[in-house]
């Protein structure tokens, strides 16, 4: 195995067991801390949206951890980086609604949160190779 191939699969590890601590923590000790970064315009229960989003997290933490071939793999990553989109709102919520949660109590501390969003959609694409995954599926069908 190739030190690339290597770092690319740790990273995938890394991802998979990073997304089960957030889904566990959403559903356990942190769940008010998630509840304030769920927007305040959403028409939906904030506790509901809390454990939904950690179920879906507990589930790409798995599939992360247990898909290792293509294209699967690159589904899987591609998934989870749209996932990371999905919930970005919620940071920009948290950020203009001045809404502390996890020690980011003011907004100096939470606009540098939201720079880490960007960086979690590009680790999710590149350790799971997901462009080249699907445009192999496009190219197949």
């Amino acid at each position: 195995m190739t030190p690339t191939r290597a770092a690319t699969l740790a990273g995938q590890v890394v991802l998979g067991a990073f997304l089960l601590g957030a889904g566990t923590a959403h559903l356990t000790v942190a769940r008010s801390e998630f509840q304030a970064q769920v927007p305040s315009w959403l028409p939906l229960d904030a506790d509901f949206v809390v454990v939904a989003s950690g179920i879906v997290e507990l589930c790409l933490g798995l599939a992360l951890l247990a898909t290792w071939r293509q294209p699967a793999r690159g589904l899987v990553g591609a998934v989870t980086a749209v996932f990371f989109i999905a919930v970005f709102p919620g940071n920009v919520a948290q950020f203009l609604e001045h809404k502390d949660g996890f020690g980011l109590d003011t907004d100096t501390k939470r606009a540098v949160r939201l720079l880490f969003q960007p960086l979690l959609v590009l680790w999710a694409l590149a350790v799971t190779a997901a462009v080249p995954a699907l445009r192999s599926l496009r190219r197949q069908h």
